[in-house]
């Protein structure tokens, strides 16, 4: 899991305007981003850092927050390398409806992607497989994502009518400008906003490169990953800026939300004041806005339709 990896511990307050758990009329509310992970299954070693969530999440212990949040479904994100958790988060998935999709992994460079991602397809919730994410932002080359082999990985991706989850830090915000521009066919979802420098309150270039991301149709973005970009002391203020200009960007049809539980317990008190923040942040949108970035652009960008919404 490299969410997580360089990420300062914070805290804070919101101020929200709006009721913890609101959903607008007719809409649906949509977790975007969150994780589980079992230490008896399999060890995290990013997780030595951060010793306030070094234990077992599992989904047994978010579907109550879920609930008190008035979130209707998730999507699942993947947190190893390996096929094996994509193939346990597709069981989990088969058998929680809470789940609405799930975001695993393939080898992008195998030259085989196509064929593993059909054998997933067989297995038990492999309908529910919606995306692929790769750990980009630990690759120690920049420009990892323009590689040969990654392209015809990413395009083969496309073929399957599958979402790509980039997970980049700012510093490679120029090399994911360049791979959308080059994979036209395929829908992309940026993670935590190509995690921002927050924390030091420095917009450029981070602004500039989402300006240019935002330019590409086939790119949405999350609000996700904010409080642990923060660092300590954050508020609401010290996150809008960067909110608003994702929002002015990509607008909010091409914007969701993601708690990116449990990580966020690092820069956070509790999933409710991460739901908090999100509801500060659209607070000013109007009913039909709010509600896209709340739950509408995750299920047309996923296609979590296949599952009931209510």
């Amino acid at each position: 899991m490299t969410d997580a990896p360089g990420m300062p511990g914070g805290g804070g307050t919101t101020d929200s305007t709006a009721a913890a758990g609101e959903t607008p009329p007719g809409g649906v509310r949509i977790d975007a981003h969150h994780h589980v992970w079992d230490l008896d299954v399999r060890p995290q070693s990013f997780l030595a850092a951060f010793p306030s969530i070094h234990r077992t999440f599992l989904l047994d212990e978010l579907e109550p927050l879920l609930a008190d949040a008035g979130v209707d479904g998730t999507v699942l994100i993947q947190v190893d390398a390996v096929t094996a958790e994509t193939e346990e988060f597709l069981a989990l998935a088969a058998r929680e409806p809470v789940i609405r999709g799930v975001v695993g992994w393939v080898d992008l460079t195998s030259g085989a992607v196509s064929e593993e991602i059909d054998r997933l397809r067989t297995l038990p919730g492999g309908d529910l497989l919606v995306g692929i994410r790769s750990l980009v932002e630990s690759e120690a080359d920049p420009r990892w994502l323009l590689r040969d082999d990654v392209l015809d990985g990413l395009r083969a991706l496309a073929g399957a009518g599958l979402v790509f989850d980039l997970l980049v830090t700012h510093d490679q915000l120029p090399a994911a400008v360049e791979v959308v521009g080059l994979v036209p066919e395929l829908r992309f979802v940026l993670d935590h906003l190509g995690k921002p420098p927050i924390a030091a309150g420095r917009l450029d270039p981070w602004r500039e490169q989402i300006t240019a991301l935002a330019a590409y149709p086939h790119v949405v973005a999350k609000l996700s990953g904010l409080v642990t970009e923060a660092g300590q002391g954050w508020t609401p203020e010290t996150i809008r800026p960067f909110a608003a200009h994702l929002l002015d960007v990509f607008g909010p049809d091409r914007v969701m939300v993601g708690s990116d539980w449990p990580v966020c317990l690092v820069g956070a008190s509790s999933y409710a004041q991460v739901t908090e923040l999100h509801d500060s942040l659209v607070a000013h949108l109007d009913p039909a806005e709010r509600a896209a970035i709340r739950g509408g652009t995750a299920v047309r960008w996923y296609g979590l339709g296949r599952r009931p919404t209510a």
